[in-house]
């Protein structure tokens, strides 16, 4: 071998070395950050009521005029997801029919309880729309714009009489941390590889998602019902805020 490619080699060989070593380093002496959603010591349950976790993500039981009911864990999530995932499930029903599902996973020590959920979808046969970012006007504890990401998708399906239609879904998400929103998943990456370089903090990501199913056609009065539910709902789960903004209610 050439002394050149040698030198290469050394050369590539150490820096691989300090690459690990300083991994290893920060991830022992890494400090888990605060969740920026409220932790209630209240067990989920899977869907055959075993218990899974001793603590849950708070989620309100009422909201305007909507009941609401938790919902379990499917074995899908709990197999997949990493043993230390804190969770909270509702499903919330208006008196006139309306529905919309709350989900939050919040993250532990292992980053890979959040995930992007164009992913899941596709895989479980929606047609996935082109995504947009969209804005939610919550007004406590101060008025401000939580920032979402909105997807559209279609599922196709069939009556018992073999007719063919079509199920439409609006599916809302966003990430939280203590004091950092953001609805862009390669922003929240950066945020946390920052966070954790600059002090050590590997902060305690949740990811929120919102759903509710329509038929073609009725994709914007959907959003704007889930908007009013979400805005109600946000300050009496979620612990990070955005900036102060003025915002006009709706009459």
């Amino acid at each position: 071998m050439k002394r050149s490619s040698l030198s290469l080699l050394v050369l590539g060989l150490a820096l691989m070395s300090a690459t690990g070593g300083f991994l290893v380093h920060h991830r022992d002496h890494q400090k888990l950050g605060n969740p920026g959603v409220k932790i209630i010591p209240v067990a989920a349950f899977d869907t055959e009521g075993k218990m899974i976790t001793t603590n849950s993500v708070y989620l309100p039981e009422k909201i305007l005029n909507y009941t609401s009911e938790i919902r379990p864990i499917t074995p899908e999530t709990w197999h997949t997801l990493p043993k230390d995932t804190t969770y909270g499930q509702r499903a919330y029903k208006a008196p006139d029919g309306f529905e919309m599902g709350l989900n939050v996973v919040l993250m532990g020590t292992d980053r890979t309880s959040i995930h992007r959920p164009e992913l899941c979808l596709s895989g479980i046969g929606w047609s996935i729309d082109p995504q947009e970012l969209a804005t939610v006007s919550v007004f406590e504890p101060h008025p401000y714009q939580l920032e979402v990401r909105k997807l559209t998708g279609s599922h196709p399906w069939e009556t018992a009489t073999g007719e063919k239609k079509v199920q439409r879904v609006v599916f809302v998400y966003w990430f939280v941390a203590d004091h950092e929103l953001t609805a862009k998943p390669g922003q929240r990456m950066r945020w946390m590889a920052r966070d954790l370089l600059l002090s050590g903090v590997l902060q305690r990501w949740a990811y929120v998602a919102c759903a509710s199913y329509c038929g073609p056609g009725q994709e914007d009065a959907t959003f704007n019902r889930m908007k009013e539910v979400i805005a109600a709902a946000v300050p009496q789960f979620q612990l990070a805020t955005g900036a102060p903004a003025v915002l006009a209610r709706n009459p």
